[in-house]
């Protein structure tokens, strides 16, 4: 059983379809509770687009920070644990700081406009600083700082639909990616 979760815990192949299907939940969850609150459409929409790519980020997170402890313990980690652990932290700490302040961030959008935008801003950057290929998973970061300074309805709406489709094309690539079997190197590969 140990050895089983061990090889989940280490297929990176599985992380981001988990990590963006466990955000989806949270959305639907707290979409239930903007209804109750009374929120415009805009806050709610706000909220689940800053929800959605802080959990998303934030699991991520956490399962590149858990790979590490578990191959440091093995003895098969692969690279320096003072950028690895690093990197990580870079992540998760924005990310749930985005994502468990959400609620507060919509209900009283100017009062934390500046730490909304500057949140998405410092994972967006972090993620390009690891490299290139972490263009897709940058790219909501970039759109919920564009729907958070929109000021026209036609391009709050534009603005959605990308970040629908944007984030439904990296779901299924992470389902493809999922179903190869392959590390993400072997991937990228391809």
């Amino acid at each position: 059983m140990t050895e089983t979760l061990v090889e989940l815990v280490l297929e990176e192949g599985k992380w981001l379809a988990t990590a963006m299907f466990l955000s989806f939940i949270a959305v639907v969850l707290r979409l239930g509770r903007s209804r109750a609150e009374g929120m415009t459409h805009r806050q709610v929409i706000l909220g689940a687009m800053n929800l959605f790519y802080g959990c998303m980020i934030g699991i991520m997170a956490f399962g590149h920070l858990l790979a590490v402890t578990v191959k440091l313990f093995q003895g098969t980690l692969e690279g320096s644990l003072w950028v690895l652990v690093p990197l990580g932290l870079a992540l998760a700490i924005p990310s749930w700081w985005l994502a468990l302040g959400i609620g507060r961030f919509v209900r009283d959008e100017e009062r934390w406009r500046k730490r909304t935008i500057t949140l998405n801003a410092c994972l967006g950057i972090s993620l390009l600083t690891f490299g290139l290929n972490n263009l897709p998973l940058a790219v909501p970061a970039a759109l919920n700082i564009a729907y958070q300074l929109h000021a026209r309805r036609a391009v709050g709406w534009t603005i959605v639909t990308v970040t629908i489709a944007a984030n439904l094309a990296l779901f299924v690539g992470a389902v493809v990616f999922w179903a190869s079997g392959q590390s993400f190197e072997q991937f990228k590969d391809m």
